[in-house]
């Protein structure tokens, strides 16, 4: 503890310097394979502003019970964290400031090698997948946002979790490809991430499959499944901790058939088929925080207000999402990267195989 100390001491001192000589201190101070990359890392660092809380009392005692951390401690465990990076994957280009990071950690309960792997996963699904991430901002997706496809709840849940909304009958698939949709997903995810609440709490989703026939069901096929899949498991620092089902017509038995060999078994057991009994939808979520839509008392469903949210946190996203990324190979020739999220191509045999499972269960 003296040592842990008197080293974050120092990196607090030298972190008041000028530029080139905190460079040469955090040389000595850090374990990093390459002075370029970490003086790199550590000028991006530098611009960053320091890490402030802006959980109540009451997070901070959730966060501490449930994900094991300890506010007197968190400075230290961004750190070993940032080190883990700069030493076994220097040229992994990431942000490391402190907020960040956190969301790895909280997201693995602190442990610094899940964190670590679930940063690298994070950025493997973004490079090995294009269709999804390249130029994923808001402005990019207004048909997919106006259409009411997703929305998120004005309310959290009473455990605080924010309730992501998906109605996969507003989609038409003429219009444009299911990978839309998962553009849409992913970029509410990463603007509800940012807030640490979200970080502690974690997310609902509620899913109403009312009218999904046939036609749609056979574009989620085992491909899109598994890497959709891969990427809320094993590639996002997100806490998901149910999923409801409403209106899930015969045809969701095949759905779920494709997505359940993906599942882990905790992911598995959070997934409640409600069916159009609304009464039992409010047994996990209640009906005031509900728009009428689903017996709620919350008024109308309005999935103009999160697209405005979105729409205002443009530049944000084409700051991240818009810039081009060294080439994969020379990021991630390291990586080992979890099952369900490396580049994989669809073949024909696949295709069958979906459509067989969906004609069954109709």
């Amino acid at each position: 503890m003296l040592v842990n100390g008197l080293r974050m001491g120092f990196l607090n001192f030298f972190g008041q310097l000028p530029d080139n000589l905190m460079s040469e201190e955090s040389d000595s101070l850090r374990t990093s394979p390459s002075v370029a990359s970490l003086s790199e890392n550590e000028l991006q660092l530098s611009k960053q502003p320091g890490y402030v809380c802006s959980l109540t009392e009451e997070l901070i005692t959730k966060a501490r019970e449930e994900l094991q951390e300890k506010p007197e401690w968190r400075l230290r465990d961004v750190q070993a964290l940032r080190d883990m990076v700069c030493k076994d994957y220097p040229n992994l280009s990431t942000s490391l400031d402190d907020a960040f990071l956190l969301r790895f950690l909280r997201a693995r309960k602190f442990d610094y090698d899940r964190a670590l792997q679930l940063l690298v996963n994070y950025h493997s699904c973004r490079r090995s997948w294009p269709e999804v991430f390249d130029n994923l901002k808001p402005s990019a997706l207004t048909e997919v946002l106006a259409s009411g496809f997703l929305t998120v709840l004005p309310h959290s849940d009473p455990r605080g979790c924010q309730v992501v909304c998906l109605r996969p009958d507003r989609w038409i698939p003429s219009n444009y490809p299911i990978t839309e949709n998962i553009r849409a997903i992913y970029l509410t995810l990463e603007k509800l991430i940012q807030s640490e609440e979200t970080q502690v709490n974690g997310i609902v989703i509620l899913a109403d499959y009312k009218g999904v026939g046939l036609a749609k069901a056979s574009h989620f096929g085992p491909f899109i499944a598994k890497k959709v899949i891969g990427i809320l498991q094993d590639g996002f620092p997100i806490r998901i901790k149910a999923v409801n089902i409403v209106n899930e017509p015969r045809i969701f038995k095949g759905i779920f058939a494709i997505i359940k060999p993906f599942l882990k078994e905790k992911i598995a057991n959070r997934f409640f088929l409600h069916g159009s009994d609304l009464n039992s939808l409010h047994l996990n979520l209640p009906k005031s925080i509900l728009p009428k839509e689903y017996g709620g008392t919350a008024g109308e469903l309005d999935a103009n207000a999160w697209k405005e949210v979105l729409l205002a946190s443009e530049e944000d996203f084409v700051k991240e999402f818009c810039r081009p990324l060294p080439p994969s190979s020379s990021l991630l020739q390291d990586t080992t990267m979890v099952e369900g999220i490396t580049s994989e191509v669809q073949g024909d045999d696949s295709i069958r195989g979906v459509k067989s499972q969906l004609y069954s269960c109709y």
